[in-house]
């Protein structure tokens, strides 16, 4: 990258959500750092996942995605989605989770979640975006969210290209 790409890149600290799929018999989840409120009438909200990614591949065939937010004293859990990949593990072995709308899977410990359909699937490059119309909301985890530069220590599942 150029140097002022890098000055600038560098200064973003974003939160960071876990986002899980669920389709055709399998459940996947990643820690997504790309991901915003891109509507507000009516509300919309984008994440993007990389094509690398197994949950890319499994929120290819979902009707809905699952996006929670995280406090920074989950690291644990942002690391289990984040380090680990779906390829090799179950990330949901062990963990409160319970199905929602479209079979998305909800995390039980999250600081705050909704579930969303899937309306449009943009390729931005390396990531691919999936636009979403929220259907169910929840959470109620206080403290602090987990930002980007919280996560800096969790080596990816996937290396990036």
């Amino acid at each position: 990258m150029a140097r002022a790409e890098d000055e600038f890149l560098g200064r973003l600290d974003p939160d960071m959500c876990v986002v899980t799929a669920s389709a055709g018999g399998e459940r996947a989840g990643c820690l997504v750092g790309f991901a915003s409120q891109c509507s507000i009438r009516p509300t919309r909200f984008v994440v993007w996942l990389s094509k690398a990614n197994h949950t890319y591949r499994v929120a290819r065939a979902a009707h809905c995605l699952a996006v929670h937010l995280l406090t920074r004293d989950q690291h644990t859990l942002a690391e289990r989605f984040g380090g680990e990949t779906g390829d090799e593990t179950d990330k949901f072995t062990g963990l409160d989770w319970t199905p929602g709308p479209g079979g998305a899977a909800v995390l039980g410990d999250a600081a705050a979640w909704f579930v969303g359909g899937i309306l449009h699937r943009v390729d931005g490059g390396d990531h691919v975006g999936f636009v979403l119309d929220p259907l169910a909301w929840g959470g109620g985890r206080e403290g602090p969210l987990l930002r980007l530069s919280d996560a800096v220590d969790i080596e990816a599942g996937h290396p990036v290209d």
